[in-house]
This record gives structure tokens, C-alpha cells and sequence, in this order.
């Protein structure tokens, strides 16, 4: 399914200059006030924009004014986009263009059709009439390369619909640094009330989603539109998941679009890898067909076999080919455009440069003041079709046509302009300056000055609503800046900080180790105290836990020769926290001891919150009750006091004693709610740890599959071997290793990914922390055992089991201790090992059965049995096994009964084979539901966590079993068998 493009000389701009049928058409001047039918809606219009709708007769029965609100009459349904609100006006049969944004009428809808997308707009408009009929909300991601005309589809889309639906649309920018929440801060300009109330007032991701769903409901049917997130910013993104959860609760539409060349850590692939299936729609679209490009070029050039070739079918290079005209073909996109430009006056060409350095958008008044009022210029790029009018003023076609423009510039001229639009930014003619825009042109002007002045206040703002990442990257950018030692210290702790909060341990570890380094340059004590306390978690996170904790010690001898305070109580809570983080349990309660003490003298209720978490938290995942119940006490507590931070933490305290303890109970009780806390908070470092904590419970109770996805969401943005993607590894390795399937070595490897090397520091090669090391080390050794290696298995537990004694963590010194017996190692049973393992390696096994099974293990129980000395139990144990896809374990059971003299066995494909008539393996059908998304052979194995190669294996099988020739085919094929349901 290839769609529809529009044919460039046929959506060309009606009403160019001298049409004599426009001018005759426009009936108002510049001074009367605009109306149309529907209501009154707020939207500046600039002197020179008022004379483009005048000259261009887009104006029928119609007054208008600079500056004057548009007044809407009764009974016409309206569209809401970036920033404008627009209505059909009576009697017009032309295009038309309101605040900016162009969009065609009825009449050009019939002399203008998009090409090849006639597919895509029967979807979208059979998905907003299941949202009509059922007030449940629908999610449709719309992805594509560059030019691909993801925009076109849109505006044709909400162009038909707004006879029956508001539309409200909003997009992301491609500033250095991302405007937190940038699109929903468009869709408040429309709405305003008490969207724009919340936004103003700093809202974080779930309030916003929480007005925006009411927003939603009151205009209903909506549609949303969410442009371009490939840019988008952290906070952004956190919206966009909220959403999709919550899609099915408000009749919407959202619809996102996004540029499928996303890395393997893009953080929107991690929003995409989460959404829900129910409610969720994806649609590609694909490059044009050689018969469209025909099509498009009509008689225009002669060899229209070479244009598709260099143009790949890519329609926005294929419209700016034909648009640049010459009889040479341009090489590139890039090429297209300056060729294109060209052609355009000088005066035309210098609107271009102004336009060309404002991302997004630039705004009447502030290309007046650069390059001076030029209408004739203006009317020329318009009637070119270069730019085109956007709801906050001017902008080009496609964000790659102003690229080529602004890369084309020389460097003086560039600065030269980008310092021009700074001065003028700085002081708008309406509203707050935009710190993220005037940031983003103060680096392009390379002015210190400036830098130092607004990226700060830009990353707090973006900090203050969860975006930061975007909050690290402008806190970085003033540190280039930043020549007192001072001054630029401070502005690495932040850095760190919001680093930290993205996630990003390695840049937020070397941010912070220079912080420490200007403190103490400066003699700060306290600000150097402060530094230490961050990074001894951040050394924590990157397997140096010796580091960790010498550094929390070091704070809290700075802080001592100071009179006792807050700061130092919260040095001790944070060392406590580290402790037990570094399975040091007693030094973890001696440290939390210390803290709940100062704390209660200062009446510092957050920090003695905290501190009983760390002593609860260190008491529960020791199996002590009381500790339990102080610890669920404890979070109740903190929830109720807003205290987020401690609350996530406390969270993950108390999912991770009950994951290790089997208490699958606790686990359903606060797992779930957990996440969600976390994520409508924004406090993804505990989230993930929750999230690979849940995958290790599915493992345990026999629920593989789910382990797998679970382990694998967290993988897709694993940048270090903190304890939640070392504990997802180890899961997925688990799973695979015990069902037999390949990738058990590609699950196990952590590699920093290429990308992540910044060329400007030496980046640290993380170690997995001491709780991801006992973790893993289980992993290795059932995995070394099911190979027969009893020498694997010594050598992955040595440590581990030392360690696990240590830190008084009885399960995983049962389980490790178990591996060990189940290898042959003869020793005594360590000290406080969990009653389960211990009944095995005793030889009590229908004890351990028993155990095991009522605690919900059917893997441990199966492996309880299958020590038994009858053919009964033996064969129990196998069938057991077989039932739960553990192919390695059955086999070795299988091995011992056929030892026996048993015959008989099944040796047939396994379960999930026999369940589908292709005879497709588990894997292939993951594979296969992955390839029908449009993802290719790269992307699949980057989101399995499996190698490029294997993925290659996997298609290949997939196609010979199906009988196909391509994945189109395959797609098909599947869809016709069910197979695409099963997954």
C-alpha cells in the first residue's frame, strides 16, 4: 500500500500576484476586525500576513485587523492548529490561509489529491469513526523517513474531518535543545483555559495529561496531533505514554508522527516499545511507486526512470527535483533546494536566510526587523512555494529544505543572524521570551554571554516539568560557556544532576567528578559535600561500590566541621541508602540510625521519612516482619506527605524483598502501582529497577514470556550495568537459556553502545553493583549447569555467594548454594539459606516440591522432582518442564530416564510450534509480528536484544515455512493464518 502525493503544479498556491480575481475577491483592508462563523479565538496578525491574505484572496465575506482577535459566527465546526483556530468561511472556493497555516478548500481538494495515500486516509478516517461510535480513544503512530509527507497526510486528514471533529495539533522543534513540553504548550495557545492555566503554572506530565483528557472529552470527538517527536523532549515523551495507557479512557484521536531512524537508545523508541496493543494503530508510509513519480512529473523531465532512481521514491526530493527544474538532475535533496532557491530574487533569497536560522518557525515581526518589511519578496517565496505561512508565522515547507538553506549560509552571515534574532527574541512583541529559542540562538551566536544568561533558566524550567534530559543538555551547553570556577562547578552539578534523573550515570558521574574538582578549587566546602553525595551514588551505579561508599563518608567528614544541619543529616541518609544499595546492611541501618536522629532534632520530616525507608527497607529484604511493616507503613507515609523521591524509593525497597522472598502476593500488590506512581511522577530511576524486578517475579512464576518483555523494555535505553538492566540481562538470558533458544551470550553481554561515546570525554566502562553481581551470577550458573560445566558454575559463584552471605540475602545464598550442590560442589549449606533450597540440596525433595509449589515456582518445583529417585516423579518432573517450554531442563531429565530404561519420550516441536499451522517456532513469531510493524532485520534485533545475524536466521526461516518470496508477502500470509493474534 504505496498512498497519494500531491502533484506540485496542482497544489501550487492559487491568487500569485496580479491575479486579477483575487484582488477583486478580497473585500477588507488591514484595520477591520476578522470574523468568521463559531466564536471569538485570540490570534495576532501581522501587518505583512494580512497583506498576503488580502493580495491572495483568501478572504470571502471576511473583515480583518492587526492585532484583533478572529471572531468565529455560529454553527461552524472549527479546527484548532498550533496556535490558530480556523473556519471554513462561507463562499470561499479557494485555498485559503488563516494565522499561517495552509490548507486546502473544498474545491482544490479535487484538483490537488495526494498520491498513493488514499490507503492511509481510509484508515484514519475509519479510526475516527470507531472513536465517534464507541467514545473510546485510539493511538495511531505515524512513521516514515524524512520527506516522506507524514505532514501532507495529516493536513489532508484533519482538513476533511474538521467538519465533525476539533482538531487540536502541536509539534516539536528542532532546537539544539528541545522546548519541554513544546507541543502541548501549541495546543494550549488554542485551548486556553485551563490547559494553558497549568502549563503556566509549571504542570508536570500527569497533571497535563489529566487536563488535556478532560480538554479532550469536552470537544468531543478530537483530534490530537503530535508532530514530529522524534524531537521531542523528555517530558513530552512521558505524555505521550501517559496517553497511550490511558488511550481507550477519552474519545480522541491522538495521532503521532515520527521519523523511523530512530538509534537503539532514542528515548522515544522506549515510549513506542510500551504502549498497549489495545487502541494502539501503527501506519507507515512508504516511498512513492515509479508510476507516481511518473505521475508527478508528468512532461516536466525527460528521464523519469533516473529521477526515481535518485530520488528513491522520497517525495519531498522528488517535488523539490521538479520544482528546481534545469536539465541536470540534482545529486541531492540538499542540491534540490539550493537549486530551487536559486531561481528566487535576491530580496526573496534574503527572507529565505532569516527563515532559514529560526527553527520551526519566525515569527512577521521579527523577519520584518532582520531583513526589513519586503512584501514583494515575501510574496515571491510564498508563490514559490518555499515558505509557507505556519500558525506562529513563516517557516519552509520541510524542516530539510530550511536545513539545506541554513547550511548553505557562510558562517559570518549565519552568527551575524542568529545574533540579530537574539537581541529581538529577547524583547517579543507579545508574551514571555522563550528561554529555550533565545538559548538555542545564543549558542548558534557563540555569545557567552547570552548562554550563560538563558540556558540555566531554560534547564530549570525544563527540569521543573520532568524533561531532563533536555535540562542536562543546557545546563552542558552553559558549561562550554562558563569560565569562573565558581560558576561553572555549580552549573556541573546540575548538569550531573539532571543527567542522573535521565538516567545517563556515565555523563552525569564525569559531570560531577569536574564539579567536585571547582569546589574544591574554590574552597567550598559544602557545595563539594553536596557533589560527593551525588557522585558516591552515581560510583554505585557504575559497579564501584567501594568508591561509592568512601565518597559518602568523605561528604560527611566535610560536613561535620560545619554546625550540624539538614545538609549533614541528609550526607547520613544517603550513605544509608548507598549501604544498602552495596548489600551493607548493618552500616546501612547504623547510617540510618544517625540520620533519623538529627533528622527529628531539626523537625526534618522528609529526611527521617527517608531514613526509616533505608532501615525498613535493609530489615525487609533480611525477611524480618517488623521490618515489612515498617517499611509499607513508611510509604503510605511519604505518599501522603508528597515526598515522591522517597515514596519511589521505598517502593523498590519493598518490591524487591517480596521478589526475593517469593511473596508473589506483595508483588501484585505493589508492583503495578509502583510503576505507575513512578511514571506519572517522572521518576524513571526508580521505575526501571521496579520494572526489571517485575520481569525477575514472571521468571519465578513460570511466566517466561512476560519475564522476556519485561527484561527487554529495560534493555532498549540500558546505558550502564545499574542493577535494573543487569537484572533484566540476567532474566532474559534465563528465559532464553531454559527454553533453548539462541541469544543466551547476546542477553548476558552488555556493551556500551557506540553512539554513547561523547568524543569530548573519556567515557567510564561500567561494572554491574553488588546486588546485579549476585543477580547475574545466579544466571550463570543455572545457565553453566543446564551446559553441564561444573566448572562454569564455580567460577560464577564464588564471589557472589561470599557477598550474598554477607549481606544476610537468603534467597540468593539458597539459590546459589544450590547451583553449586546441583553440580556436584560437596560443602555445608551456608548459614541462612532459604528453607526451599535447603530441603533440596538436603534431599528432601517432596518437602522442596511442596515448597516450591505453594509458593507458585512450577520450574523449581518440576527441578524439586526431578531429583527424586522413581520413574513417577521423574517423568512428572519432565512433563512439568515440557508444559513450561524449559527445553534444556527437560532434556536433561529426559537423559536420566532413558538411563533408566525408559523409552517413549516425546522428542516432537515444541508447544508453541504444534500451535500454529506454519510451524513457527516462539521466536519466529516475535520476529514475525515485528517485521509486520515495518521494522527492519537492524531494528528487530536492537529491541530482542539478539544479534543482526540472528534476526537474519529467524526472517529467512520465517519465509521458507510461509512460502513467501518478501516480508510484504510474509505480512500477508500471516495475517490470513491468524498468526500476527497469536503474538
Amino acid at each position: 500500500m504505496h498512498g497519494e502525493y500531491a502533484r506540485p503544479d496542482l497544489a501550487a498556491p492559487v491568487g500569485a500576484p496580479g491575479d486579477p480575481s483575487v484582488v477583486d475577491r478580497a473585500r477588507s483592508e488591514a484595520g477591520h476586525p476578522l470574523r468568521c462563523r463559531g466564536g471569538p479565538v485570540e490570534a495576532p496578525i501581522g501587518h505583512v500576513l494580512a497583506l498576503q491574505i488580502r493580495r491572495r484572496g483568501l478572504l470571502d465575506a471576511c473583515e480583518m485587523t492587526a492585532g484583533s482577535p478572529i471572531e468565529q459566527c455560529s454553527g461552524c465546526a472549527s479546527r484548532l492548529t498550533g496556535g490558530a483556530q480556523a473556519c471554513r468561511i462561507e463562499g470561499v472556493r479557494r485555498q485559503w490561509v488563516l494565522m499561517g497555516e495552509a490548507w486546502a478548500s473544498e474545491a482544490s481538494h479535487t484538483a490537488s489529491e495526494l498520491l498513493e495515500r488514499g490507503g492511509e486516509l481510509a484508515l484514519l478516517e475509519e479510526w475516527l469513526g470507531l472513536v465517534r461510535a464507541s467514545s473510546r480513544g485510539r493511538l495511531v503512530l505515524v512513521s516514515g523517513e524524512a520527506g516522506i509527507g507524514k505532514t501532507a497526510l495529516l493536513r489532508r486528514f484533519c482538513d476533511v474531518a474538521e467538519s465533525s471533529a476539533c482538531v487540536l495539533w502541536g509539534g516539536c522543534d528542532p532546537l539544539f535543545t528541545a522546548r519541554a513540553l513544546g507541543p502541548l504548550l501549541d495546543i494550549a495557545q488554542l485551548t486556553g483555559g485551563e490547559l494553558s492555566r497549568s502549563l503556566e503554572s509549571g504542570a508536570r506530565p500527569f497533571e497535563v495529561v489529566t487536563v488535556l483528557m478532560r480538554e479532550a472529552r469536552r470537544r468531543a470527538p478530537t483530534i490530537v496531533v503530535l508532530e514530529d517527536v522524534h524531537w521531542a523532549d523528555e517530558a513530552t515523551l512521558d505524555v505521550l505514554a501517559l496517553l497511550g495507557r490511558r488511550i481507550e479512557s477519552f474519545p480522541a484521536l491522538l495521532v503521532v508522527t515520527y521519523r523511523d531512524e530512530l538509534s537503539r537508545t532514542h528515548p522515544l523508541r522506549v515510549v513506542l516499545g510500551e504502549l498497549p496493543r489495545v487502541g494502539v494503530h501503527r501506519l507507515k508510509l512508504l516511498p512513492l511507486s515509479p508510476s507516481a513519480v511518473a505521475a508527478l512529473a508528468e512532461r516536466r523531465i525527460a528521464d523519469v526512470q533516473q529521477l526515481y532512481r535518485q530520488t528513491a521514491g522520497n517525495p519531498f526530493f522528488v517535488t523539490e527535483v521538479l520544482a528546481a527544474g534545469g536539465d541536470e538532475m540534482p545529486e541531492s535533496a540538499r542540491d534540490a533546494v539550493l537549486a530551487r532557491a536559486s531561481h528566487l530574487s535576491s530580496a526573496a533569497r534574503t527572507l529565505l536566510e532569516v527563515v532559514a536560522i529560526a527553527p520551526s518557525h519566525c515569527e512577521l515581526w521579527l523577519l520584518d526587523a532582520i531583513a526589513g518589511e519586503a512584501p514583494e519578496a515575501l510574496e515571491e517565496c510564498l508563490a514559490s512555494g518555499m515558505l509557507e505561512a505556519h500558525p506562529r508565522g513563516l517557516a519552509f515547507r520541510h524542516e530539510l529544505a530550511r536545513l539545506a538553506l541554513e547550511a548553505s549560509l557562510p558562517a559570518n552571515r549565519r552568527v551575524a543572524l542568529h545574533r540579530q534574532a537574539l537581541a529581538l527574541l529577547a524583547k517579543p512583541q507579545r508574551g514571555a521570551p522563550d528561554l529555550a529559542r533565545l538559548a538555542h540562538h545564543a549558542e548558534a551566536a557563540a555569545d557567552a554571554r547570552a548562554v550563560l544568561k538563558y540556558a540555566p533558566p531554560a534547564a530549570a524550567r525544563a527540569a521543573s516539568v520532568g524533561a531532563h534530559r533536555e535540562g542536562a543538555a543546557l545546563y552542558a551547553s552553559a558549561v562550554r560557556f562558563a569560565d569562573e570556577v565558581s560558576v561553572r562547578a555549580g552549573l556541573l552539578d546540575s548538569e550531573a544532576r539532571e543527567a542522573y534523573l535521565a538516567g545517563d550515570f556515565v555523563e552525569a558521574a564525569e559531570a560531577c567528578a569536574e564539579a567536585l574538582a571547582g569546589h574544591r578549587e574554590a574552597g567550598a566546602v559544602r557545595e563539594e559535600a553536596g557533589s560527593l553525595r551525588l557522585h558516591s551514588r552515581l560510583m554505585l551505579s557504575l559497579g564501584r561500590d567501594q568508591d561509592a561508599i568512601a565518597g559518602g563518608k568523605q561528604a560527611i567528614t566535610l560536613l561535620e566541621t560545619l554546625p550540624p544541619d539538614r545538609d549533614l543529616a541528609v550526607a547520613y541518609v544517603s550513605l544509608s541508602e548507598i549501604a544498602a544499595m552495596a548489600e551493607d546492611p548493618e552500616p546501612a541501618i547504623a547510617w540510618g540510625q544517625r540520620a533519623l536522629e538529627l533528622a527529628h532534632k531539626s523537625d526534618d520530616r522528609e529526611t527521617a521519612t527517608h531514613a526509616e525507608v533505608c532501615i525498613g527497607g535493609v530489615e525487609a529484604q533480611r525477611g524480618a516482619r517488623a521490618g515489612v511493616a515498617k517499611l509499607e507503613r513508611t510509604l503510605e507515609g511519604a505518599i501522603e506527605a508528597g515526598f515522591e523521591a522517597v515514596a519511589a524509593n521505598a517502593f523498590e525497597f519493598r518490591v524487591s524483598a517480596a521478589v526475593r522472598s517469593r511473596d508473589f502476593a506483595a508483588v501484585d500488590r505493589y508492583l503495578t502501582r509502583g510503576v505507575d506512581y513512578c511514571s506519572d511522577r517522572d521518576l524513571g530511576t526508580w521505575r526501571q529497577p521496579l520494572v526489571a524486578l517485575g520481569a525477575r517475579a514472571d521468571l519465578d512464576r513460570g511466566r517466561w514470556s512476560d519475564a522476556a518483555a519485561g527484561a527487554a523494555r529495560v534493555l532498549r535505553t540500558a546505558r550502564t550495568q545499574a542493577s535494573a538492566p543487569a537484572l533484566a540481562r540476567s532474566v532474559l538470558a534465563l528465559v532464553r537459556a531454559r527454553r533453548g533458544d539462541p541469544g543466551v551470550e547476546d542477553a548476558l553481554d552488555f556493551r556500551v553502545p557506540a553512539d554513547e561515546v561523547d568524543a569530548g570525554r573519556t567515557r567510564q566502562v561500567p561494572a554491574p553493583p553488588p546486588t546485579s553481581k549476585m543477580y547475574l551470577a545466579i544466571a550463570h550458573a543455572e545457565i553453566a549447569w543446564l551446559r553441564r560445566d561444573p566448572v562454569g558454575v564455580r567460577e560464577a559463584t564464588d564471589e557472589a555467594l561470599a557477598l550474598a552471605v554477607r549481606a544476610g540475602a537468603a534467597w540468593i545464598v539458597g539459590e546459589l548454594a544450590y547451583w553449586r550442590w546441583r553440580t556436584g560442589i560437596v560443602e555445608e549449606v551456608p548459614a541462612g539459606a532459604a528453607e526451599p533450597y535447603v530441603l533440596s540440596i538436603r534431599g528432601e525433595w517432596r518437602r522442596a516440591a511442596d515448597c516450591w509449589t505453594d509458593l507458585g515456582c512450577p520450574y523449581e518445583s518440576a527441578l524439586a522432582f526431578a531429583d527424586a529417585g522413581d520413574d513417577e516423579r521423574l517423568r512428572r518432573a519432565f512433563d512439568e518442564l515440557q508444559q513450561l517450554g524449559a527445553r534444556a531442563a527437560a532434556a536433561i531429565v529426559a537423559r536420566g530416564l532413558r538411563e533408566r530404561g525408559v523409552r517413549g519420550l516425546p522428542r516432537g516441536p515444541r508447544r508453541s510450534t504444534e500451535q500454529n499451522p506454519a510451524g513457527l517456532t516462539r521466536r519466529e513469531l516475535e520476529v514475525l509480528s515485528l517485521v509486520a510493524q515495518g521494522l527492519r532485520n537492524a531494528q528487530i534485533a536492537e529491541q530482542l536484544v539478539v544479534s543482526e545475524k540472528t534476526i537474519d536466521h529467524h526472517v529467512s526461516a520465517i519465509l521458507r515455512k510461509l512460502n513467501t518470496r518478501t516480508r510484504g508477502e510474509a505480512t500477508a500470509e500471516a495475517a490470513r493464518l491468524g498468526l500476527l493474534a497469536r503474538t
